[in-house]
């Protein structure tokens, strides 16, 4: 690759990273952890199960995001091509890397002698943790104080305690 190529392509990376949003990542946490309280919700679920179904949730969501984005906003701003398709995809891929933690709890919770039950609670927590982390990861990357970051964190823990008010208030 000629050098010019390749610090046009450093810089192209580069500024998706400076321009990198967390949105996909917020809302996949929160999406992964409503999947535990409706899977749970009518008593345990099982684990490979709710693995799966926490990532294939993520990625139809995925799915869901990349096409609104390129056939609602995009489209009007421009043409459609490859580059187009692949730097949408990226942007929402957040989406999906959510989804995975949880999953990864729940495949590891026979390993801390966990049952069904605490398996969810523990992807539950796992993803609120993931929730946070990422309201955290775009508050500091858009520059906020640190009273910023603090009340956007305060506003992402409000919005997942309030799945797991609604976990508390099912059936188990």
């Amino acid at each position: 690759m000629p050098k010019q190529t390749r610090t046009q392509a450093r810089a192209r990376r580069s500024a998706r990273r400076a321009h990198a949003d967390y949105t996909g990542g917020l809302y996949g946490s929160l999406l992964a952890a409503s999947v535990v309280v409706g899977a749970g919700a009518h008593g345990p679920f099982p684990r490979l199960e709710l693995a799966l179904l926490l990532l294939a949730t993520g990625v139809i969501f995925w799915l869901a995001h990349v096409h609104a984005q390129l056939f609602g906003a995009r489209m009007a701003q421009r043409a459609l091509d490859r580059g187009v398709v692949v730097e949408v995809c990226r942007e929402e891929w957040p989406i999906v890397e959510a989804a995975v933690p949880p999953a990864v709890a729940v495949l590891v919770s026979p390993l801390l002698g966990l049952d069904a039950a605490g398996a969810a609670w523990l992807a539950l927590a796992v993803a609120l943790a993931g929730q946070v982390g990422w309201s955290t990861a775009a508050a500091l990357r858009a520059g906020a104080t640190r009273s910023q970051v603090i009340l956007s964190d305060a506003v992402n823990l409000l919005l997942g305690l309030l799945i797991v008010a609604l976990k508390l208030s099912l059936k188990e």
